[in-house]
């Protein structure tokens, strides 16, 4: 007996330990009805002005190309040579299939059928801002989609940044160039037309090698000459130019 008191409470301290905490918390899982809210939900909206972690925009310019809702004229970064080389490329994959590789709006989806943008190089597009350009990346415009989630803000802006100087190479001036590197450009290597190669002359066909003339086993005859066998056969008299004396003919044996 005293075994079988001793064996009861150890499964009553053990169920005693056995707790449900982890199992069963006090929580709500996603869209579950909530009575303790006036709405019945149990999600909650965020507080006003909450921003996530890492996600701290605090300058309008750099995030938004804007002041107010005027796009800004100047770039919020430095605009070095690894930013264009950077916008360089995130131009190559993201722009060129509809802009194409000069921006004149010739890609390959254009080619295909996609509504044609327009060229970079209007008037109107070279006199816009830079931040009307990162606002199109980031909202769209017409049939363009928005970017904001391939692109992230920084490549938007090397692609602006690139963008300009797209736009200034095809209607440069020698005035553009500094001062400093004018002596440069004109100093530069002229380039050499190509050469130009003529197409090959086909030669003259020969006629196979014969045997020589003279040579054993052979006879001489004029080039002209026609052979025995193609000449004409002419039957006349007997001594007259080009004739042949008659045979005689065959006749039977006389006897004695």
């Amino acid at each position: 007996m005293p075994r079988r008191w001793a064996a009861a409470w150890l499964l009553v301290l053990g169920a005693l330990g056995c707790r449900q905490d982890m199992h069963d918390q006090p929580k709500y899982k996603p869209f579950r009805r909530s009575d303790f809210f006036g709405d019945d939900r149990s999600a909650r909206p965020l507080v006003e002005d909450t921003v996530a972690r890492g996600q701290l925009r605090d300058d309008p310019r750099l995030f938004t190309g804007k002041e107010g809702a005027t796009p800004v004229d100047t770039f919020p970064v430095p605009v070095t040579e690894a930013l264009l080389r950077r916008g360089q490329e995130r131009f190559t994959i993201y722009c060129t299939p509809c802009h194409g590789q000069t921006g004149r709006g010739d890609g390959m989806v254009v080619q295909r059928g996609y509504r044609r943008p327009p060229s970079f190089h209007i008037d109107r597009l070279r006199n816009e801002k830079v931040g009307y350009f990162f606002d199109v990346m980031s909202n769209g415009f017409g049939a363009m989609p928005d970017y904001a989630t391939q692109v992230p803000v920084a490549d938007r802006w090397a692609i602006v940044a690139y963008l300009r100087a797209l736009q200034l190479s095809e209607n440069a001036r020698v005035e553009d160039v500094p001062a400093q590197s004018r002596a440069e450009l004109a100093a530069g290597p002229a380039l050499a037309p190509p050469p130009v190669t003529e197409p090959p002359v086909a030669a003259a066909p020969t006629a196979p090698a014969g045997p020589a003339a003279g040579a054993p086993g052979t006879l001489a005859r004029p080039a002209s000459a026609p052979p025995p066998s193609a000449r004409p056969h002419v039957s006349g008299p007997a001594g007259a130019p080009g004739g042949t004396a008659p045979q005689p003919s065959a006749s039977p044996r006389e006897r004695p």
